[in-house]
């Protein structure tokens, strides 16, 4: 039985890395494709832009046109091949996403910078594709992570809250589909099954979060880099980040990745999408407590994140077309199969109205307690 972890070159994090972009991008050389979109430009540009100039990097400003589709990575590679040594995606996980691409097309090194923690893409050799309505149509598994991940935390403390919160949501999945995928000797996207080294990474994700993430969320209300930020940060990113490549994924990402084909999801972001695909994947497993399926549930309610139909609209769907949903992502190659129990489409269906049935009952009671 082969096993197999993947690990970026460099993750470094903390206040004001934003501003030494330069001198890691004149490591890996002296042209580089910044890849931004405007947002993200208006937010930090002034200040990476002059550490470029004070590093001596040449630069070409490339807007990024909004989804992760192939086309774009492939119009934004064609630039990155005329001269340039390497490439640094700015900004959130489609971006990231579309950087990571470019620069395997370009056969380029680069340097992924999150400007919010909303997801665990930026240390993964990962790209999940999308069309141009925003829907997932699959990802592609690269030969390489990231050479450098820059995470400047006082950055990611100012951006809106409801990131910090997504970027929970994604992270808390990464112990549950852990050991789900250990439990089946699944293969991950390392190409072998968990290391123990994953694992313990996993976990330590998620022990962190039920630790530190309320505080950090009340410490981003306030736009404060704290300790329990840092913290939250490092492990929705990293930890998350290595946890889940490396560790497997299971049911809840089947709901990440595929509730955006419901329209009515769309404004929905991915993190908050996995956080009721955790709930599915804690009422779908019978080997797991009552106790700790609700004291999740109250987690995830507690830190602002879905955990029933309506709070990602939702409750309008009829059953006819959940039941097409739940049929349609449970076919060949799905993560459903991840587990070491047999998944059909219709015991995924019956476990997302258990899980609407267990997060309203949850979120009442905390109402009441409140």
């Amino acid at each position: 039985m082969k096993k197999a972890i993947l690990l970026p070159r460099k993750y470094i994090q903390g206040r004001g890395l934003i501003a030494e972009v330069g001198a890691y991008a004149a490591i890996l050389g002296k042209k580089t494709v910044v890849l931004w979109g405007a947002t993200t430009k208006k937010t930090v540009g002034e200040t990476v832009l002059a550490s470029l100039k004070a590093a001596g990097v040449e630069y070409t400003d490339v807007h990024f046109n909004g989804e992760c589709t192939k086309e774009e990575a492939e119009r934004v590679a064609g630039i990155a091949k005329n001269g340039h040594e390497c490439v640094i995606g700015i900004g959130g996980g489609k971006v990231i996403d579309a950087a990571k691409a470019v620069a395997i097309y370009a056969k380029l090194p680069h340097i992924i910078v999150p400007t919010v923690a909303s997801n665990d893409s930026p240390t993964s050799a990962c790209t999940v594709w999308y069309d141009k309505e925003g829907v997932c149509v699959g990802f592609d598994l690269w030969p390489a992570n990231p050479d450098y991940i820059l995470v400047d935390t006082e950055v990611i403390a100012q951006a809106p809250l409801r990131y910090l919160q997504a970027g929970i949501g994604d992270a808390m999945a990464t112990w549950f589909e852990a050991e789900a995928s250990y439990a089946s000797r699944a293969v991950t996207c390392s190409g072998g099954v968990p290391t123990m080294t994953a694992m313990a990474m996993a976990k330590l994700c998620y022990e962190i979060l039920k630790e530190f993430g309320l505080q950090a969320i009340e410490d981003v209300k306030v736009h404060a880099v704290t300790p329990a930020l840092e913290k939250v940060v490092e492990a929705s990113v990293l930890l998350s980040g290595i946890g889940w490549e490396s560790g497997g994924l299971a049911t809840a990402h089947v709901l990440g990745n595929g509730l955006p084909a419901l329209a009515e999801t769309h404004h929905y972001l991915h993190g908050e999408k996995v956080s009721f695909g955790i709930m599915t994947q804690l009422c779908l497993d019978d080997s797991l407590s009552t106790c700790l399926k609700e004291e999740t549930a109250c987690f995830l309610a507690k830190v602002g994140l879905p955990v029933c139909f309506a709070d990602l609209n939702m409750d309008k769907i009829s059953a006819e077309r959940l039941k097409e949903w739940a049929k349609n992502n449970t076919g060949e190659g799905s993560f459903v199969h991840n587990h070491n129990f047999k998944v059909s489409a219709g015991d995924l269906y019956d476990a997302m109205l258990a899980a609407d049935a267990l997060g309203k009952k949850v979120k009442a009671c905390l109402e009441k307690c409140c």
